[in-house]
């Protein structure tokens, strides 16, 4: 045998095994974070356009830790009281937004002073949860009542009125808008179920179908990456769903901890998830395929 022959066939096993090794590492989750930084009530991680990871109740709750790029944390902010966040969306101006909760508000935070306001307000807010954002600045907010079972489906424009979309559903948590912004899930946690809806030009949604359903174990934050793929929090499984645009699951990533709450990508590629458990007080991380639906 040639030489060149031998170089050749060496060579394509040596691509082929760091191409094996690179996929291994796909979809395998590891430590970010310490344990116990947060409290059990870690939730909402979110990235400003800096690339720096905030994330709720640090420490204690009411409060919003800032994450760095190597696992360590600090306080960012303590809210004032009564208050208490469980999600985080940056607008485009920078400001932070929050679900409080506690407060039956969404909040606003200037991120030069940390001035923290009311920005939206609506009496008939049962426990504001979830939040995702569009690009004409229009939040969208899972309004759940854990008591009752039941839960409300809110957008908030961008002066800050609040309009409600739907209040017939289940136990409302997770919330998403597709890449395009055509189509926003809502999961219900006790149900198990995930419902899809048409958006229109004015924010309004109409169409609801059953996009997804399980079995077992609880549902909580949701993402979507650029191909328009849907990342669902499994929580006390311990795993993140990723299904398809048709609701088809396409695989389960396995966490150490089984209370997963929500998750964010980031990184320089936007292809590593980011994840918040409950249980472990702290968050991992895994390699995607795909970047998240902002990258």
């Amino acid at each position: 045998m040639k030489k060149s022959t031998l170089y050749a066939i060496s060579l394509f096993f040596i691509l082929f095994s760091c191409s094996e090794k690179k996929s291994a590492e796909l979809f395998k989750a590891t430590n970010f974070t310490a344990e116990n930084l947060f409290t059990n009530n870690i939730e909402g991680p979110a990235f400003d356009a800096e690339g720096n990871l905030y994330v709720v109740n640090f420490g204690e709750d009411g409060t919003i830790g800032k994450v760095a790029a190597d696992g360590t944390a600090s306080l960012f902010l303590t809210l004032p009281e009564g208050s208490t966040a469980n999600s985080i969306k940056f607008g485009q101006d920078g400001t932070m937004y929050l679900a409080d909760y506690t407060g039956h508000n969404v909040l606003a935070v200037d991120m030069a002073t940390k001035a923290v306001s009311t920005f939206a307000h609506n009496d008939a807010f049962n426990q504001p949860n979830d939040l995702c954002i569009d690009s004409q600045g229009r939040l969208y907010a899972s309004d759940p009542n854990w008591g009752d079972k039941t839960g409300q489906i809110w957008r908030i424009d961008a002066d800050g009125t609040t309009v409600l979309l739907d209040s017939a559903m289940g136990t409302t948590n997770g919330i998403e808008l597709s890449p395009d912004e055509k189509t926003l899930y809502v999961n219900e946690s006790v149900q198990l179920k995930i419902w899809a809806f048409d958006v229109d030009a004015n924010g309004d949604i109409s169409n609801k179908r059953e996009f997804a359903s399980f079995e077992d174990f609880g549902f909580d934050g949701m993402k979507c990456d650029k191909e328009g793929n849907l990342y669902v929090a499994r929580y006390g499984k311990g795993v993140i769903a990723v299904l398809n645009p048709a609701g088809e699951l396409v695989r389960e990533v396995a966490l150490t901890g089984k209370k997963c709450s929500n998750l964010v990508f980031g990184g320089a590629d936007g292809k590593t998830v980011f994840v918040t458990l409950q249980d472990r007080k702290g968050m991992e991380k895994f390699q995607n395929d795909v970047p998240g639906k902002g990258y």
